[in-house]
């Protein structure tokens, strides 16, 4: 039963297994692009090329320069849009590894020794809303390439409203955090095996969700 899953995928998962389904596996439905993803891409590659090559940021995204400069100065090797992946067995490897089980892809992590950061860019006009679990998984799969680091001060950058959402891992705690994930990838491999995709309603159901053929698309109480 061979399969592969991100952060991203298993939130779609969990929001919606039907959904999953059609998207990720049958692929008989493409979502079309969203103006505010567009927008997001645009600024994740400027401050790539910003930090990693010291491009000139363009004058349209110049706000974010003071919040980047600060991502520059931080002390450590700086690795720009870095994919990781990992075996079902936990073991590290490339991102397109044909083994590869789990994967992740860190918009800004920085190794200083046994210390590392991991930060990930937001465009979102508000961060009340703001979920921390990608850096969870993120920091596991750090802990896994660079066994060297012990402690991981991670943050969502919110550059539109200039706030950060911290988290802190330790290296010591790898274990007991990813019970909770084993238990979402459980529920995936049953899906998988025995071919059971159920819809769960949510708040994308009555304006957002592609799959229109869907009974409960445009019904839902959200």
């Amino acid at each position: 039963m061979k399969y592969t899953w991100s952060y991203s995928s298993m939130s779609l998962f969990l929001q919606c297994p039907r959904k999953y389904h059609r998207l990720r596996i049958v692929k008989d439905i493409v979502e079309p692009p969203q103006q505010h993803l567009l927008y997001g891409s645009a600024v994740h590659k400027a401050a790539e090329e910003y930090i990693r090559d010291n491009t000139p940021i363009p004058p349209k995204f110049g706000q974010f320069t003071k919040q980047l400069d600060a991502m520059k100065a931080l002390k450590g090797d700086k690795h720009c849009e870095h994919e990781m992946g990992l075996k079902k067995d936990f073991t590290p490897c490339a991102f397109n590894d044909p083994d590869v089980w789990a994967r992740g892809i860190v918009d800004l992590l920085v190794i200083n020794g046994d210390k590392a950061r991991i930060i990930d860019y937001k465009t979102s006009k508000s961060s009340q809303y703001a979920d921390t679990k990608q850096l969870e998984l993120l920091s596991l799969l750090t802990f896994k390439h660079f066994p060297e680091v012990k402690i991981i001060k991670a943050g969502l950058l919110f550059l539109v409203v200039e706030d950060l959402v911290p988290r802190e891992y330790q290296s010591d705690d790898q274990q007991v955090a990813w019970v909770k994930w084993i238990n979402d990838v459980q529920q995936l491999e049953a899906a998988i095996q025995h071919n059971v995709w159920n819809p769960k309603p949510n708040f994308t159901c009555r304006k957002f969700c592609a799959v229109k053929d869907c009974e409960h698309n445009g019904r839902s109480q959200y």
